[in-house]
């Protein structure tokens, strides 16, 4: 979310929930960039209230997060599903009483298998994973202003595939360290403007 801000330069600000938001049109849709500022596995209070403080219908929200069972940098969209063991997508699922919202994991990986999971998911990258990560984040935000003009479809059928250096090099263990969050967007009814 913070890409996409950056890149329409715009702010963050208060919520009427746990969270900040910012408000943007990417074409002639209008958008909100939701930030739990909840742990992960408690965001789904700030994403139900605020989808139902903005009358936003599940079918024009986007949850993207953080997942640790994917390759570092990689994408994985679908339209509707399980939480996969995600924590986050549980508390969303409960919040939202459906799993029929569209979202949107970058991969973060596992990092090393003796370290604690929780650690590894709140440590920073090492040096040599920030440009794979960097290019994810650019790549995540594309794909929210794709889902934007387009709908899910279209970005899963163009991000669900490896990163192109993924793809020319043989599969690697790796050991991630990052910074998470997880973001929301939605594009918002006309007529809550």
């Amino acid at each position: 979310m913070d890409e996409l801000a950056r890149r329409e330069s715009i702010t963050f600000e208060s919520a009427p929930a746990e969270a900040l938001v910012a408000r943007l049109r990417l074409g002639a849709e209008p958008v909100l960039l939701v930030k739990p500022l909840t742990m992960m596995n408690l965001s789904g209070g700030a994403v139900g209230a605020l989808a139902r403080y903005y009358k936003v219908d599940v079918g024009d929200l986007l949850v993207v997060a953080d997942d640790v069972s994917l390759p570092l940098g990689r994408l994985r969209a679908r339209a509707r599903g399980s939480a996969g063991g995600h924590n986050g997508f549980k508390s969303i699922r409960h919040h939202l009483g459906t799993d029929a919202f569209a979202r949107l994991r970058v991969g973060v990986g596992r990092g090393d298998a003796r370290r604690d999971l929780a650690d590894h998911v709140l440590a920073t990258f090492a040096a040599d994973e920030r440009q794979v990560i960097e290019d994810a984040i650019a790549a995540a935000a594309d794909a929210v202003v794709m889902f934007v003009a387009e709908g899910i479809e279209p970005v899963m059928n163009r991000f669900n595939a490896p990163p192109a250096a993924e793809e020319r090099s043989e599969p690697q263990e790796r050991s991630q360290k990052s910074t998470r969050s997880e973001d929301s967007t939605a594009r918002e009814k006309d007529s809550q403007q």
